[in-house]
């Protein structure tokens, strides 16, 4: 959003369908399956309301209510309370993933603070096969009201080629972070993406 407008949400999330696709099949042994349908039902419950929201107004108005949410988040992890993945909080953060994500293209850290405290492995897998799948329902919302079509798919070709080199040099990256380190590196993720948010309405 600070580089384009442009960008959000579509062609981000259409980057994000070939990322969390690329994920799920190197993570693939880490998926959690009966943890992603209730995370999914809280999905569809989002993109639903982001989808009546999107048809009606501009979306950077939301970026700073979704900055706040995200830090939000981001203090609630950090005041020792433990969001554990049972059905009730994967609802509730699918819901909140299919809303800003929808929006924004913001949609992985109320999925993260879920899942914060689990393995490197398992929130990469279980959290991307999770994405494949409600990323597809947010890009089809998208279309439905009209907000996804062949600029935003030019657009989305052209951020590929980073996505890509993003996704190679990662694959070293991740060892370094399943080092203890898998949960400062969420928080401090979802920190970033948060004041960004904020940042760009402010100024």
């Amino acid at each position: 959003m600070l580089v384009s407008p442009s960008f959000i949400p579509g062609p981000l999330l259409l980057n994000a369908v070939v990322l969390t696709l690329l994920l799920t099949h190197r993570e693939r042994h880490s998926i959690v399956f009966s943890e992603i349908r209730w995370a999914v039902v809280g999905r569809i419950v989002g993109v639903i309301a982001a989808a009546a929201v999107v048809a009606s107004i501009s979306t950077d108005g939301l970026a700073l209510t979704l900055g706040i949410l995200v830090l939000v988040l981001v203090l609630l992890s950090l005041s020792g309370l433990h969001f554990a993945p049972p059905w009730k909080s994967l609802i509730v953060a699918g819901t909140l993933s299919g809303f800003s994500g929808t929006i924004a293209s913001v949609g992985a850290p109320p999925m993260a603070i879920v899942y914060q405290n689990e393995s490197g492995p398992r929130i990469r897998g279980t959290l991307s096969a999770f994405f494949v799948i409600g990323t597809v329902l947010s890009l089809t919302a998208l279309v439905i009201v009209g907000r996804l079509g062949f600029a935003e798919l030019s657009i989305g070709l052209r951020l590929l080629p980073g996505l890509l080199t993003g996704f190679v040099i990662s694959r070293r990256l991740a060892l370094i972070l399943d080092r203890g380190q898998t949960r400062n590196a969420v928080l401090a993720l979802a920190t970033f993406g948060g004041v960004l948010l904020i940042v760009r309405e402010l100024f």
